[in-house]
C-alpha cells in the first residue's frame, strides 16, 4: 500500500477516486507521564515521554487509514493530512487525525 503526501504517485496512474478516508486515534497521557514531562519543562529539554507517545498515536493513525483504505477496495491514498489537537481539557487527552483520498492506482 502506498500512502504518499503528494497528489499523485510517480510511475503509477490514478484510474479511480474512492474517497476520503480517515484514521482517528483519540489518546491519553498517564499521571507518571506528565509528572516526568513537568519536570523536563522546568529543567529544559525534550520530553521523550511524550514525543513517544506522540510517535506510536502517528503510527496507529496511519494503520487505521490503510484498514479504512482496503475497506473501499482502494490500493493507495494519496494527499495524506495529519492533524494533531489536545482535547478533554486538564485530562492529558490529545487526538490524531490523518486524512487522505483513497484511489485504486496501476
Amino acid at each position: 500500500m502506498i500512502i504518499t503526501t503528494t497528489p499523485n504517485i510517480e510511475n503509477h496512474q490514478i484510474v479511480e477516486y474512492k474517497g476520503l478516508v480517515f484514521g482517528e486515534v483519540v489518546s491519553g497521557a498517564n499521571f507518571i507521564r506528565d509528572f516526568l514531562a513537568s519536570i523536563t519543562d522546568v529543567i529544559g529539554g525534550r520530553s521523550g515521554a511524550y514525543e513517544s507517545k506522540l510517535n506510536s498515536a502517528r503510527k496507529e493513525a496511519l494503520q487505521e487509514l490503510e484498514k479504512e483504505e482496503k475497506k473501499v477496495g482502494a490500493n493507495a491514498v494519496v494527499g495524506v493530512s495529519m492533524e494533531y489537537q489536545s482535547m478533554g481539557g486538564d485530562k492529558g487527552m490529545f487526538i490524531v487525525v490523518a486524512t487522505g483520498t483513497a484511489v485504486v492506482i496501476r
